[in-house]
Formats: C-alpha cells, sequence, structure tokens
C-alpha cells in the first residue's frame, strides 16, 4: 500500500486518487487456540494472538458456518419481509428470509434458494449477489451472503416445508421498497440483515 497523504486538517490520511475503498485479507499469528464450548450451529473459541510488534493478547470469539438473505422483490418492487420473534432480542424483528449454512463447504446460493422456497415458500428465476457481510468482526468470524431474488413464483403448495418452533409463527408482508428503505433509516427495522439488503437493493434500483 502506498504512503497516503495526511488529511489537511483532522487526524488520519486521505485516500489514494483513483484508489477503491476495500477490506483487505490479513492474519496475525495465533500461538494457541481453546476450544471452550461447541454447538452444531457454533463454537466457542479463545486464541492467542501476536501483534505485530510482538505482544501476545487473548480474544474470545464465536466460530458459525455463515448465513445467506434474499431480497425477494415482485413485479411491482414490492419487497418480502418476515415478522418473526428472536429470543435474544426479545423482540418480534422484521426479517428477510435467511437460513445459516449447512455445512462449511455448502454454496451460499444453494442455501439462498432452499431458505426462500423453506421460509417464503417461493422460488425465483433471476439470482443476483447483492451484499457480502460479517455480522459482528469484533466477537465473531459469522459472515453473510445477501442475495436480491427476482421473477417470483409460489411454491405448490403439495411441496412446502413444514415450519416449526419461531418459524412456525412467522408472518409474511409485502411492503414497497422505499418504505422498507424509510423504515430502516427511521429505525423501525433494526436487524441488520435487512436493514444492509433493502438499503442495498434500494441503492442499485431494485435490479442487479
Amino acid at each position: 500500500m502506498t504512503d497516503r497523504a495526511p488529511h489537511p486538517r483532522l487526524p488520519g490520511n486521505l485516500l489514494d486518487p483513483g484508489q477503491r475503498l476495500a477490506d483487505r485479507t490479513e492474519s496475525w499469528p495465533v500461538r494457541s487456540t481453546t476450544e471452550e464450548y461447541r454447538h452444531p450451529f457454533l463454537s466457542l473459541a479463545l486464541d492467542t494472538v501476536e501483534a505485530p510488534d510482538g505482544a501476545s493478547f487473548q480474544r474470545v470469539y464465536v466460530r458459525h458456518l455463515g448465513a445467506v438473505g434474499v431480497v425477494a422483490l415482485d413485479d411491482d418492487g414490492r419487497v418480502l419481509l418476515l415478522e418473526q420473534y428472536r429470543h435474544p432480542a426479545r423482540s418480534r424483528l422484521v426479517q428477510l428470509p435467511a437460513g445459516v449454512l449447512d455445512r462449511a463447504d455448502e454454496d451460499p446460493m444453494d442455501t439462498a434458494v432452499r431458505e426462500l422456497a423453506e421460509e417464503a415458500d417461493l422460488t425465483a428465476r433471476e439470482w443476483t449477489p447483492l451484499l457480502r457481510m460479517f455480522s459482528s468482526p469484533g466477537f465473531s468470524d459469522e459472515h453473510w451472503y445477501v442475495y436480491l431474488a427476482r421473477g417470483l413464483e409460489p411454491v405448490p403448495r403439495a411441496q412446502r416445508y413444514e415450519r416449526i418452533h419461531e418459524e412456525a409463527d412467522m408472518t409474511r408482508v409485502w411492503a414497497p421498497l422505499a418504505e422498507a428503505v424509510r423504515a430502516a433509516l427511521d429505525g423501525q427495522i433494526t436487524d441488520a440483515m435487512a436493514v444492509g439488503g433493502v438499503l442495498a437493493a434500494s441503492a442499485r434500483g431494485g435490479h442487479p
């Protein structure tokens, strides 16, 4: 990376002309790892990490296979949102159709297709990658893939998935994309994947 010019008045440096902002893959050495807890969906790890200056420190974090979300838009620009009880938040949140990867090597696109069918009783002819996100990189390696789905059709009733637990109590609502954006910006929708997904879809004009 080239040396960046300092900001003329404030702490920090200026983005180089023509350079695009982007995350960079980087991994500091790990002296030791201890698995503190394991569950089929996640595990809790304690790493002793070595910093570039040679000092070491410990970080505890959640390991997770990752998840997907789907911004499903109908032909009239309405987005499908799910109202679902989430126990850790003690709230019924407005969310996207979403779900976790079953295996570390599962194609996120396959997961998205499955989750849209299972949670929304929908299939889609057009699939476009929309976002890739870390959910909370300060304490978890969980990453999300969000897709835009168009050309929607209902799953035949005989082939629909039987939902259980929180999913059995979900309600589905179709809202204009502009209304979903308004709710996100007003703090009425607080689920991070839903907020990011609807804003990204709006920024693209609802198109790939």
